[in-house]
């Protein structure tokens, strides 16, 4: 296991130093932020004045040596517009993505695995047609349609929830958060459940068609010979083996739940990272852009190398074939 994490580790920071690099320039290839930060009526002294100040005055290769010393230091640059590290600003608004994440991964296990494994234990019947039916909307429905729609329902004409803004939010570590009050909770009610929906059709998916390969292994042939319950076997030979990969494509899904949730901050005008890339982006605010990029990138590592770790635990033939 120490040399797995060893490679996984050396893989990782290698993968960092690429992305650096593809983001520094794909970002600083787009626009010109001195055209948005400095009025028009500025004289041109005015004009190289900001541009030495932003740092944009040096060649392209010597800013990114300059960003990736900086990096290596935890300084990943100073917002154009609010004058304030860029990765104090994304911290910030880091614990509001972060529930809304987390909650509608788990409101998509909830939901997902007992679905999923009543439509591949009965895959026959009607009630697991309409389950793969329900699921065909969760993977066709627009985002943002959907969160116009709840908007509309729930907040508009039933008025049983509020339509924006986070709610009341309690301070513990350092971070403010929502689901630790009631009116927060509220607020997260509707924007959860619209990230979560095609998660949910994705675990649906996933968890019947691992049930029905599992059901014809030998495994399960010889656990029913030995006269074990149906609720054993589904439990522990069944259900143990198809979270292989339901663990694997949650904790990828998780990653891109918290780097594409823009569309649904946008609609329901949550303050997380993803409005602060939305508006930093209007804006070009390179160094938000950058951050936030490079901030999902290591996320994004991290993930997978948790995903390995648990997929390894699950299955000892990991550990075996690394060996």
């Amino acid at each position: 296991m120490t040399v797995f994490l060893l490679r996984r580790l050396l893989q990782a920071a290698a993968v960092v130093l690429v992305m650096s690099l593809l983001v520094f320039l794909g970002v600083y290839a787009i626009g010109d932020p001195v055209e948005i930060l400095i009025s028009p009526e500025a004289d041109q002294i005015e004009r190289e004045r900001a541009i030495k100040a932003l740092g944009l005055d040096l060649p392209l290769w010597q800013q990114y040596l300059v960003f990736l010393g900086n990096a290596l230091r935890g300084d990943l640059g100073r917002s154009f517009v609010f004058n304030e590290p860029a990765l104090r600003l994304i911290l910030d608004r880091m614990p509001a993505t972060l529930e809304l994440a987390v909650g509608a991964t788990i409101l998509a296990l909830l939901i997902g695995l007992p679905l999923g494994l009543y439509a591949g234990l009965r895959p026959h019947s009607p009630v697991s047609k309409g389950i793969l039916a329900g699921s065909i909307l969760g993977f066709s429905l627009p985002t943002f349609w959907v969160g116009l729609m709840l908007i509309m329902v729930f907040a508009v004409q039933l008025g049983w929830l509020p339509s924006t803004g986070r709610g009341e939010t309690v301070t513990v570590l350092g971070m403010r958060w929502s689901f630790l009050t009631r009116d927060g909770l509220a607020h997260m009610i509707m924007p959860m459940v619209n990230l979560s929906l095609f998660k949910i059709s994705l675990i649906i998916r996933l968890t019947r068609a691992g049930v029905r390969e599992t059901m014809l292994m030998d495994y399960v042939k010889f656990a029913r010979a030995k006269g074990l319950s149906p609720a054993r076997i589904t439990l522990v030979h069944v259900f143990k083996n198809i979270l292989i990969p339901v663990v694997t494509v949650v904790g990828l899904e998780f990653g891109g739940t918290i780097a594409f949730s823009v569309v649904t901050e946008s609609v329901f005008a949550w303050p997380g990272m993803g409005k602060l890339i939305i508006d930093s982006i209007n804006v070009l605010d390179r160094p938000v852009m950058v951050a936030y990029l490079m901030v999902i990138v290591l996320m994004f590592i991290t993930i997978n190398l948790v995903v390995d770790i648990t997929y390894s635990v699950l299955d000892p033939r990991v550990r075996l074939e690394g060996k």
